[in-house]
């Protein structure tokens, strides 16, 4: 049954191309046009849900641990936590997007559709911004260790925290009316952002959003990162010993190269696919399919970040694991007295 509706939906989308007279399909074309429905089908259905477990799992235990072990909040905590916020707000959206892919339809209505995807772009970016401003917390925690500097006073963690989700709210905002669902015999399609609306518009806002919502901010991040590794090997040098350096290098490296792998290729990805949508590209059905099948393949590694986020919770919270661990076991110790 589910090998007939996956040919039935093949053949229907062959059929629209070719009514259309637009490309001759070729084996290489049909291929790319199969792996494209796979990819919806099953893999962003799949892919998301292994997120959706790993994810709700991780950022619980971290939220659990910042409200109830953590006394003493600090700027990282409010950065961390927020990230955590921002993460499951997503994570509480994968369930339909899993259904809707699975099944093919979306049954949950326009309104809906349009919170979805704002809340997924949402969290994108808050993430992004949140990590950022960590990476500026690391540093100014190195350079002024007992917490002196303006930067690092929880006021103005909660003042940047706050001033952070009005930016992207603010930001998001113009891609509301460019998410448009769209209605078909086999019913209702909840499509994403680059494959929705006009492509002209949605390809400028696209590549604003690139600048302001990534690249800066990635920029921002990798001169702060590398301040980290500099003032690291420095003080190593000046202090004429050998520094346990490794843990915070290598956190430094993972932190970049996880933001950049995550991120990158979406938003490349992304934009690319909104230009081939435009009429220019209207003769190229066969290129327009296998650059749909690349951009599917970089969606759920872009939000994969949600799952991992909880590793910083553990590398860079202060105090965080050991407090976490110390209330853990001794709930565990409880039960097993009151089971006696």
């Amino acid at each position: 049954m589910v090998m007939a509706q996956f040919s039935l939906t093949q053949q229907n989308l062959l059929n629209n191309y070719n009514m259309h007279g637009t490309m001759a399909w070729n084996s290489t074309c049909r291929n790319w046009l199969t792996a494209q429905v796979a990819l919806q089908k099953y893999y962003l259905s799949i892919f998301y849900g292994i997120e959706f477990v790993v994810g709700i799992l991780g950022n619980t235990v971290v939220v659990f641990g910042y409200l109830f072990c953590l006394k003493n909040w600090n700027s990282s905590n409010i950065y961390l936590f927020n990230l955590s916020i921002s993460d499951l707000a997503f994570l509480c959206t994968l369930p339909m997007l899993m259904r809707s892919y699975a099944n093919q339809t979306w049954i949950y209505g326009d309104v809906f559709c349009i919170i979805n995807r704002y809340v997924l772009h949402a969290n994108l970016y808050t993430s992004i911004l949140f990590l950022t401003f960590i990476s500026i917390d690391r540093y100014m925690l190195m350079k002024h260790p007992f917490r002196e500097h303006l930067l690092q006073k929880k006021e103005f963690a909660v003042l940047t925290s706050l001033a952070i989700w009005v930016l992207v709210t603010l930001e998001l905002l113009p891609i509301l009316p460019l998410i448009n669902p769209t209605t078909t015999e086999q019913g209702t399609n909840c499509l994403d952002y680059a494959s929705s609306g006009d492509p002209r518009y949605n390809l400028i806002y696209s590549m604003c959003l690139t600048l302001l919502g990534f690249l800066i901010p990635l920029s921002v991040m990798c001169f702060f990162y590398y301040k980290i590794a500099v003032f690291l090997k420095q003080r190593s040098r000046q202090l004429s010993t050998t520094l346990p350096l490794e843990k915070p290098l290598h956190l430094v490296i993972m932190a970049v190269v996880i933001f950049s792998v995550l991120f990158t290729p979406y938003h490349i990805m992304r934009n690319v696919r909104i230009a081939t949508r435009l009429d220019s590209w209207k003769q190229n059905q066969c290129t327009q399919e296998i650059i749909k099948s690349l951009y599917t393949v970089t969606r759920p590694l872009a939000f994969l970040n949600s799952a991992i986020n909880p590793v910083f919770y553990f590398l860079m919270g202060d105090h965080f694991r050991e407090m976490l661990m110390s209330k853990l076991r001794h709930h565990f110790k409880s039960l097993t007295t009151f089971r006696k």
